[in-house]
């Protein structure tokens, strides 16, 4: 019989989870823990964040950093690899949210979030690309969007900063595809995290909305996008670089 549950392991394996203390990001630490990997965390932090990661004990490191100090993301990733030892994968989730009409949005509003999400990543993607490369062996995901597809208001450098990342994943995929480096990305559909819930509180027709257009007829789980980026970083996706995972229950093609 073929034993395919070798394939979805991650034992043995060292991954580094930008905002990996809260909502999607803790669902993918959480994961990629599961699955055997041991996580650095990198978020500038709160007392809650580091209260969520003390149920893994050492398999889980914090390590306070802010994405957009991208100076310091080569020595930071230096610092890891000194602590933990090579780096097999990267999760950029780390991420920034500006709901404005686009007529009340400032350009400074618009960087903000650009610098958080394309520039913030491809520093530290930069600073790791390097390190697999030369190991032959890597896999760096994005946490892509509905957005990066659908139009929707009120959220254009947040749309704007992830449609980059499709570009961005293709690239690198490319560039990386000979030497062993995987480069996917996620695109996850409405989960239920804190910013979900406070987005459609107290809005029942926002809600309403968004249940008409799922097929699966329910709000995601942070585990489906915890699971989703096990099988991509995992040996039962070492033929895939260069795409984008919906987790959405069917939201992207609902009617």
């Amino acid at each position: 019989m073929f034993d395919t549950s070798k394939y979805f392991s991650l034992s043995g394996q060292n991954a580094i989870v930008t905002g990996g203390a809260t909502g999607l990001g803790l669902g993918i630490t959480r994961c990629l823990i599961g699955a055997g990997a041991r996580v650095a965390v990198l978020s500038r932090g709160s007392a809650e964040g580091r209260e969520a990661l003390e149920q893994f004990g050492d398999k889980a490191i914090f390590r306070p950093y802010d994405i957009c100090d991208t100076d310091s993301a080569a020595a930071v990733v230096a610092e890891l690899i000194e602590q933990m030892g090579a780096i097999d994968i990267l999760v950029n989730n780390a991420g920034n949210h500006c709901k404005k009409f686009i007529e009340d949005m400032t350009v400074a509003d618009f960087e903000s979030v650009l610098n958080v999400h394309l520039v913030g990543a491809f520093a530290l993607t930069k600073a790791v690309f390097p390190h697999m490369k030369e190991r032959g062996r890597g896999s760096i995901l994005f946490q892509a969007s509905m957005a990066s597809y659908m139009g929707m208001p009120q959220i254009a450098g947040y749309a704007t900063a992830k449609s980059g990342y499709l570009g961005l994943v293709r690239t690198l995929a490319t560039e990386g595809g000979a030497y062993g480096v995987r480069v996917n990305a996620i695109a996850p559909g409405w989960i239920d995290t804190p910013m979900y819930r406070k987005a459609t509180s107290g809005d029942e027709v926002r809600r309403n909305k968004i249940m008409g257009r799922i097929p699966m007829q329910k709000i995601g789980d942070p585990q489906d996008i915890g699971m989703a980026a096990v099988f991509l970083c995992s040996e039962a996706a070492s033929y895939i670089t260069g795409a984008c995972l919906p987790v959405d229950g069917g939201g992207a093609i609902g009617f």
